[in-house]
């Protein structure tokens, strides 16, 4: 049984992301847990804060958080009905942070699942700043789902890779088995300017062999020394629909998240994004 963590903020993003995991795992025993969290939307609402006192105010918001998510626990269970499903909702005056945080602890969540907000049709993503939190603070596996993305099932992965960090059993085991039902094949991809590789990354490389023997997987390299780009580009020659990264220290997506500028990151996706959380950090 997987146990599956998806913030919400009732936004067709938020929306879709929700209807993208339901199909996704409707062959799985799951547990969903539908999160909103209002701290910030308490403190967002100034013309309420100056008429009512700020118990009121808080009570307003913890009933209105809490009518949302039935409403959407209604829609959920009428797409997917399923006796596989369990469905929990929780409204929570906390940040989104720590109470994502709170929660992967307390429930020993398997996934968190999100959405991203695209400026128009068509376009690439980056991640919204929620999103982006989570990726960076919480000690959790993330699969992001662009807004306008329509489900469908993935057939050719690809999982970027330096082979420099130990990868965790539980995560590659997560990811092997939302993988083999749909036959998906697997590009892990080594991306240097060297295609030597040390004593450290061999027996790193041979432990995904062994965890990964369920699914199809090739062992590509490629010469470049712009990780993004290399990847970018990986994605629209192949016809890549669901992208893996590691975010750990000093992995591809580390680099990518804390040695930028949030508005500067170059990672842009408008395929499904899966990010494996190996370790916990501090803000």
């Amino acid at each position: 049984m997987k146990n599956i963590l998806i913030p919400t903020d009732f936004s067709d993003n938020a929306t879709n992301a929700i209807r993208y995991a339901l199909e996704f795992f409707k062959h799985d025993v799951t547990e969903f847990y539908f999160l909103h969290t209002y701290e910030e939307e308490v403190y967002k609402n100034h013309d309420l804060l100056e008429e009512e006192d700020f118990e009121e105010v808080v009570e307003i918001a913890k009933n209105q958080s809490q009518l949302k998510l039935e409403l959407l626990l209604e829609e959920v269970k009428a797409i997917a009905p399923h006796d596989r499903f369990k469905y929990h909702i929780i409204s929570a005056y906390n940040s989104l942070i720590d109470e994502v945080d709170k929660l992967v602890i307390g429930k020993n969540m398997d996934l968190i699942v999100m959405g991203t907000k695209g400026e128009s049709k068509g376009k690439s993503y980056v991640f919204g700043s929620n999103t982006l939190q989570v990726l960076k603070y919480v000690s959790c596996p993330v699969l992001v789902i662009p807004e306008f993305y329509g489900y469908k099932q993935p057939k050719h992965v690809l999982f970027p890779t330096n082979y420099l960090i130990p990868f965790r059993r539980r995560e590659l085991k997560l990811l092997s088995t939302i993988l083999s039902p749909f036959r998906s094949v697997v590009d892990m991809l080594y991306i240097s300017k060297s295609k030597k590789l040390s004593k450290r990354q061999i027996d790193n490389k041979d432990f995904l062999r062994s965890e990964l023997v369920n699914l199809q997987v090739n062992y590509e390299t490629i010469d470049s020394k712009n990780v993004s780009k290399a990847i970018s580009d990986y994605i629209k020659t192949h016809n890549v629909d669901f992208l893996v990264m590691a975010n750990t220290r000093h992995s591809f997506l580390e680099d990518m998240l804390f040695r930028s500028k949030v508005d500067d990151i170059c990672l842009h996706t408008d395929i499904p994004f899966l990010a494996l959380q190996n370790v916990r950090r501090t803000a």
